[in-house]
């Protein structure tokens, strides 16, 4: 339970980044809400996951699905530039995040 609920903690720091990245300097309303809903809902699965699965390994995980999926997002978007380089760097940040939990 504790890592389904870590990757879907790393889901919504995707979810909190991008609406950070368009709340404007939090001057924009709804973005700025789902940037604070979205960092509470996160922190507090990290936290819970954080209670069986050891620190290091839950925390790269967290982030790496967060930062892989914040890029995949502006990738699709056409916020962020898509080439191989970067497509092969994320899928290497995947296998990594992975690679964690199968030797946990």
């Amino acid at each position: 339970m504790a890592w389904l609920v870590l990757v879907l903690s790393g889901v919504l720091e995707a979810v909190w980044a991008v609406a950070l990245g368009r709340s404007d300097g939090f001057s924009r309303l709804t973005p700025s809400l789902v940037f604070l809903a979205g960092l509470a809902l996160s922190m507090g699965g990290l936290a819970y996951a954080l209670r069986t699965l050891p620190v290091g390994t839950g925390y790269a995980v967290w982030v790496g699905v967060g930062a892989s999926l914040t890029v995949a997002f502006g990738m699709a978007s056409g916020a962020e530039t898509v080439n191989a380089v970067t497509v092969l760097l994320l899928v290497g940040l995947v296998r990594c995040v992975v690679g964690l939990k199968l030797v946990h």
